[in-house]
């Protein structure tokens, strides 16, 4: 016997008894269908909820955090833009320097052979923290070369080196000013970099903590006054 057959002799034995009920037995309620749907409905708002918190915000998050990174790094990089105008006006004083001291101090060829090699390095240096590591050597020389002139008070009398200490001086007081700005901008990047949970985006997308434009300890100060000539 098969489904149609049974089929028709539930309807027919309806129609005979007349009882109704017979028919919508096999049939769901409303009640039931409803219950149902609000459900399936239930589901699928609670499904969308924790794709958006498990999937969608943490994709966000990363993204918002690694252009954050960027940020921080070209606001750095932007900021050593003023200091290397600066430093190119220095290294166009350096060579002026050397001929005039070496005019007035022919005793002095290792300091001054220092002094011009520590600018070709500064001067190729290709990298932000390259030309940090280049420049302070070539400031370490250049203190030391002035050091060495004390002994010279007739090159100290020099119209011309005059001048050249004065553009000096004037060239370093705005290093120190613009380098001020750009460790603190370094030290914005460093903490995005290193502090907990945006040093795992960090990590992901090669940032990672870079140099200060710091002269060490014995050479800091001196970098950050005038230069003080005695004539």
């Amino acid at each position: 016997m098969n489904e149609l057959t049974v089929c028709t002799n539930l309807t027919a034995q309806t129609y005979e008894n007349k009882n109704p009920d017979a028919f919508t037995n096999f049939m769901p309620r409303n009640g039931q269908n409803i219950t149902y749907f609000t459900a399936q409905i239930f589901l699928f708002h609670m499904y969308i909820i924790i794709f958006l918190v498990f999937i969608i915000v943490p994709v966000i998050w990363v993204i918002s955090t690694y252009n954050g990174l960027v940020r921080l790094r070209n606001r750095r990089e932007n900021a050593f833009a003023d200091i290397d105008v600066q430093l190119r006006q220095r290294h166009d004083l350096v060579p002026q320097l050397v001929e005039t001291v070496k005019g007035y101090s022919s005793h002095e060829k290792d300091i001054l052979i220092r002094v011009t090699e520590a600018r070709s390095a500064a001067m190729s240096a290709k990298t932000v923290d390259d030309k940090i590591v280049a420049e302070q050597q070539l400031t370490n020389v250049l203190a030391g070369l002035r050091v060495q002139i004390e002994a010279y008070p007739e090159l100290k009398a020099n119209v011309n080196f005059m001048r050249l200490q004065e553009e000096l001086g004037d060239i370093e007081n705005k290093l120190a000013a613009s380098r001020r700005f750009f460790n603190g901008a370094t030290t914005e990047y460093n903490n995005a970099v290193e502090t907990f949970p945006g040093n795992m985006v960090a990590g992901f997308g090669n940032f990672k903590r870079e140099l200060f434009f710091d002269l060490g300890k014995d050479t800091r100060q001196r970098m950050e006054e005038p230069p003080v000539v005695k004539f």
